[in-house]
């Protein structure tokens, strides 16, 4: 009964659409217009029957798994967008952004072209790093709203085609969380194996040498029970000892409310960290000091632990049962790291973050070249992003303070139009900046506040969301948690959506374009004039379609010629060109593509 329920009638609802007729539907009509069918049926016509029936409901079955016509699942051709929700919209006015603000944005949201919403953590947390230390996974911290609220979002957002992510934070909790005071209360309380404790190496000695990733020793004493706990991050933030089984079938267990909840996948957060060497090994020192003043380790023993595979297979199983996908914050050095996140058998992420991408920081063809090629060459679905809420955005990394909205579009033109999933940060389709704090008093950033003023903090990267030229940018009424850079009066979406040069209106073009053009949706990656060191270009190669994509990395005019008959065309029709972005056709294939600074030609190749 639960196999008809789930593959044989929504694919009969289905039946009634133009165009579609029922496979079973179809035969059993046919078949009724045959005189042997006023005879009783043989044993073989139930036979033939039985087997149409089967192969239907396997029909069913993948219809219902949202995979398209080619089996592609629904996530491939998704455009996902990061939201970070104290800066997006604010619902009540209080200067935070909420659950009910983003639920006001899902028009623009869709009118973009977004298919999906990363939404960084707002689960109950004291806030010490700003949601990612977790003090209730299954519930609604109430500066961001209510489970209601969560469910109208849910919903909403369904009815818009967009799915929610949700950002699970899997190596530590909160030390507010009940685990964790219960784990503390006492050496042999419940669930004192939950978290890692251990005996210093002496009076005020730490276990070992480990550090914090956010600065100082990794290790906190606890006067209650007389040990250390391991926290990788803040001491605020104890680490689960993912070696008991109990915190294992916890965690998945969290990963199963919220899918029957509706959410169609998670963003994991610092997943290399989940495991840490049991016998303590010290990690190798190197010379000199970190932004904090500690000495440099290599994270040989707590980092990237082979187990962390385990995990993600089992996750991914329980996600493989919702549709869902999984999206891993992987810090990888090369491919054969980030095959590893794949799993050899495509059994753990779907989509591994590819940092290494927005580790270029410099518009150089040869560099975007090595990066793509590499990516396409691993193992699994290519995953692009150039920005998140802990790294300086795009504008300013790229940008020259004299063009940086042409090179916005630029990187835009690029990380859309590659083979694979893009992410894209809140505000980086309008260009927004990074605005960091000019005074220790005003960060709001832990990271800022120990290690200022070498370290100044995220908060340059997570501020208010830039919606019109009125107060605080139409983010809200009340004084915003973080400053509304002064760039909101030129780069907002009001102003921005009644400009056809805008940022936000190429992004629209290019989203568009991406959705409905097959070559860019499924098409092979085929580098172009791969000598050239001002100008990337490529193919994107699907069947006998094939889009062009030129962009002019340089501040001069460049003309770039390509011989597309040696790829079966003959002329390249513009779709999308920047201003003064043109192309001339010359006999046998030739193209001659002429770009302006930082220009960007998309075209469509015919025969």
């Amino acid at each position: 009964m639960g196999l008809l329920a789930a593959g044989f009638f929504p694919l009969f609802a289905r039946s009634h659409k133009k165009g579609y007729t029922h496979p079973v539907r179809a035969i059993t009509l046919k078949l009724r217009s045959r005189s042997a069918l006023s005879c009783m049926p043989t044993k073989r016509f139930y036979s033939v029957l039985f087997f149409i029936l089967c192969f239907s409901l396997l029909a069913a079955t993948a219809q219902t798994n949202n995979q398209d016509a080619e089996s592609h699942p629904w996530w491939q051709h998704a455009v996902f967008y990061e939201i970070y929700p104290r800066s997006f919209a604010d619902s009540n006015n209080d200067g935070i952004g909420d659950l009910n603000g983003i639920a006001s944005k899902l028009d623009y949201l869709k009118n973009l072209g977004v298919d999906a919403i990363w939404i960084s953590p707002c689960f109950p947390s004291p806030q010490v790093d700003f949601g990612y230390d977790v003090s209730d996974y299954e519930n609604i911290d109430p500066m961001y709203g209510t489970l209601a609220d969560f469910d109208h979002l849910q919903k909403d957002a369904s009815q818009h085609g967009i799915h929610i992510i949700l950002d699970f934070v899997l190596n530590h909790t909160s030390d507010q969380h009940p685990w964790f005071l219960d784990s503390k209360s006492s050496r042999t309380s419940a669930q004192r194996d939950w978290y890692i404790w251990r005996d210093g190496k002496g009076p005020g000695q730490p276990p070992n040498n480990w550090l914090s990733d956010f600065g100082g020793s990794a290790w906190q004493f606890d006067s209650t029970a007389n040990q250390y706990y391991y926290h990788y991050f803040y001491p605020q933030q104890p680490d689960l000892n993912w070696r008991n089984p109990e915190v294992k079938d916890a965690m998945f267990d969290v990963t199963r409310w919220w899918y029957k909840r509706g959410v169609s996948g998670f963003r994991l957060d610092a997943v290399d960290t989940l495991f840490e060497d049991p016998n303590l090994h010290d990690n190798p020192v190197l010379p000199g000091k970190n932004a904090f003043g500690d000495a440099r380790e290599i994270n040989k023993y707590n980092d990237k632990l082979p187990e962390v595979h385990d995990v993600l297979r089992g996750l991914r199983n329980i996600a493989d049962q919702y549709n869902a996908v999984l999206i891993g914050e992987t810090w990888t050095n090369d491919i054969a790291e980030l095959n590893r996140y794949y799993g050899h058998n495509h059994d753990e992420l779907q989509l591994p973050m590819d940092f290494l991408f927005t580790m270029v920081n410099k518009l150089s063809p040869a560099e975007f070249r090595k990066q793509i090629a590499a990516v396409n060459s691993a193992s699994g679905w290519p995953t692009f992003v150039i920005s998140n809420h802990d790294i300086v955005r795009s504008y300013d990394r790229y940008g020259d303070a004299v063009h940086d909205d042409q090179i916005a579009k630029l990187m835009a033109g690029l990380y859309l139009t590659l083979r694979g999933t893009p992410i894209i940060y809140y505000g980086e389709e309008i260009g927004m900046k990074t605005t960091p704090p000019t005074r220790k008093e005003d960060v709001k950033d832990p990271i800022g506040r120990r290690g200022w003023p070498k370290e100044k903090g995220r908060d340059g990267e997570r501020t208010p969301m830039q919606w019109d030229e009125s107060t605080n940018a139409g983010f809200s009424k009340a004084k915003p948690w973080l400053p509304v850079p002064p760039t909101y009066k030129t780069h907002n979406v009001a102003d921005e959506s009644k400009d056809p040069n805008s940022v936000l209106s190429f992004y629209r073009s290019v989203l568009k374009l991406r959705h409905t053009n097959q070559a860019l949706l499924d098409g092979d990656y085929v580098p172009l004039n791969e000598d050239d060191q001002k100008v990337l270009s490529y193919l994107r190669l699907y069947k006998d379609q094939a889009v062009l994509v030129v962009l002019n990395m340089s501040g001069v005019w460049q003309k770039v010629g390509f011989d597309l008959s040696k790829h079966g065309f003959s002329s390249a029709n513009p779709l999308i060109a920047t201003e003064k972005s043109s192309v001339h056709h010359g006999s046998g294939g030739g193209n001659v593509v002429t770009l302006g600074p930082y220009g960007v030609f998309i075209g469509q190749l015919s025969k």
